[in-house]
C-alpha cells in the first residue's frame, strides 16, 4: 500500500511503470478512500501527450523514488474502463473498476485530490446516526459513546549482572619463631678424699714424686633446628545472597479527560 506522503512526492512528474519496469504513463490524479483518507486509486496519463487517463488501484502498488510500480501491463491499464475524472467515483464505477482488475468490491466511495496536510474534516468518517454510536468524533473516526483513557504504568524487575570478582591467592611470608629448648652439658667437679685404710693401697701404688696428667672428656647438648612442611588448614571460597532494597524513579505519562460544554463547566450564579 502506498502512503499519502509517497503519493504527494509522485504528483509532481511521477511515472507509473509495470512490474518489468516498462513505462505506462505519468501520474495524474489520486483518489482517496472516504473512510481512511488513504490513497486508493491513481489515474495514469496514457494517451498521446497524456490526453487520456486510466484508473489503476493502489492496493498492490509500490512507490520507489520517482516511480510508481503496479502489477499490470501497459495494455491492461490502457484498456481499463474509462471513467469521468470529476473528482469522485460512484459505487457502480468502483465496482466496475475493481471487477476489471480482479478485486472484490466493497461499498466504499473515493474522493480525488491530495490533502495539503492532515486529512480534512470532510474526508473523515462521520458515523453519527449509526446504531450504537452517540454523537460524532471531530478529531478522527468515531467509535462509540465512550472515550478511552490510557496511561503508562511502571513495571520494575531485576536483572542479574556481574558486580565484581573475588579470588584466593597464596603467598609466602617469613616470621621469626622463638622457642625454649632444654640443653645439658658436663662440667668438671673436683672431688677430694682423705687417705684411709681403704684407699691407701691405690694412693701408694705410684712413684714417690712424679708428674702425671689425667684427662676427662666433657659433653654438652646443643640445639639442633630442622624444618618440615605440614598442612595446617584448608581455605575455600563460597557465595551467599544478601537481599536489600533500592528505590527507582521514572517518569510515566497518562491521559486525562476534561469536559467542555457540560453543565459542570458552566459558571455558578
Amino acid at each position: 500500500m502506498v502512503s499519502t506522503a509517497q503519493m504527494e512526492s509522485l504528483m509532481d512528474g511521477g511515472t507509473v511503470v509495470s512490474e518489468d519496469g516498462s513505462k505506462i504513463g505519468k501520474v495524474g490524479q489520486v483518489y482517496l478512500d472516504d473512510q481512511t483518507g488513504e490513497p486508493e486509486w491513481v489515474t495514469v496519463k496514457t494517451g498521446l501527450f497524456g490526453g487520456a487517463e486510466s484508473f489503476v488501484p493502489l492496493a498492490q502498488a509500490d512507490a520507489r523514488g520517482e516511480e510508481l510500480r503496479v502489477p499490470y501491463s501497459k495494455d491492461k491499464v490502457k484498456d481499463a474502463p474509462r471513467m469521468e475524472g470529476d473528482g469522485h467515483l460512484s459505487p457502480d464505477q468502483e465496482a466496475e473498476l475493481y471487477s476489471y482488475y480482479g478485486f472484490t468490491y466493497t461499498e466504499a466511495s473515493s474522493d480525488s485530490g491530495m490533502p495539503a496536510g492532515d486529512v480534512t474534516e470532510q474526508q473523515r468518517t462521520d458515523r453519527s446516526g449509526e446504531a450504537g454510536v452517540v454523537g460524532r468524533d471531530t478529531s478522527g473516526p468515531a467509535t462509540d459513546d465512550a472515550m478511552t483513557r490510557s496511561e503508562e504504568q511502571l513495571r520494575v524487575g531485576t536483572e542479574r549482572r556481574e558486580a565484581g570478582r573475588a579470588r584466593l591467592r597464596k603467598h609466602v611470608v617469613t616470621e621469626n619463631v622463638t622457642t625454649t629448648v632444654p640443653v645439658s652439658h658436663e662440667e668438671v667437679r673436683i672431688e677430694r678424699e682423705p687417705i684411709t685404710d681403704a684407699n691407701r693401697g691405690d694412693a701408694l701404688g705410684g712413684g714417690d714424686i712424679t708428674e702425671e696428667e689425667h684427662e676427662v672428656t666433657l659433653h654438652e647438648e646443643r640445639p639442633v633446628v630442622a624444618k618440615e612442611t605440614v598442612p595446617v588448614e584448608r581455605v575455600r571460597m563460597g557465595t551467599e545472597t544478601v537481599t536489600g532494597e533500592e528505590q527507582v524513579s521514572e517518569e510515566v505519562r497518562k491521559e486525562q479527560i476534561q469536559t467542555d460544554g457540560t453543565e459542570a463547566d458552566k459558571p455558578r450564579s
